[in-house]
């Protein structure tokens, strides 16, 4: 068995969900301006909250509130995929990159939180 991790950003699912952010930013910095309150706020600060809602949950101490911040991180990751979708559809940019990385960031998201629910301690 591995050592527990130190702190969250030792977690990989935040280190992608991190580097999801740092590319949605670069990515909303050509949309137009008339979108700076609307899509580009959106999708910003729903990317912002994937990694926040993980560090968030690190050091909660029961199954219970460690899955419940893993549970808005998903749910900001599916926003984020419309997201994507949108910018996509209205010529913003190629999604595809950034949709690749949603994907690995949802497979991890669930293993993460699959593994919280199936550990052994009652917290």
């Amino acid at each position: 068995m591995s050592a527990p991790e130190k702190g969250f950003t030792e977690l990989i699912v935040w280190q992608k969900a991190h580097a999801f952010v740092l590319q949605v930013y670069v990515a909303t910095r050509l949309f137009p301006k008339e979108e700076l309150y609307g899509l580009t706020s959106q999708f910003r600060r729903a990317a912002v909250s994937i990694p926040a809602n993980i560090a968030e949950g690190f050091r909660k101490q029961s199954k219970l509130d460690k899955t419940r911040f893993l549970n808005i991180s998903q749910g900001s990751l599916e926003k984020c995929r419309y997201c994507l979708i949108l910018a996509h559809d209205l010529g913003l940019m190629n999604k595809e990159s950034l949709w690749d990385l949603s994907e690995e960031i949802g497979r991890l998201l669930n293993g993460y939180r699959s593994a919280i629910l199936a550990s052994h301690s009652n917290s």
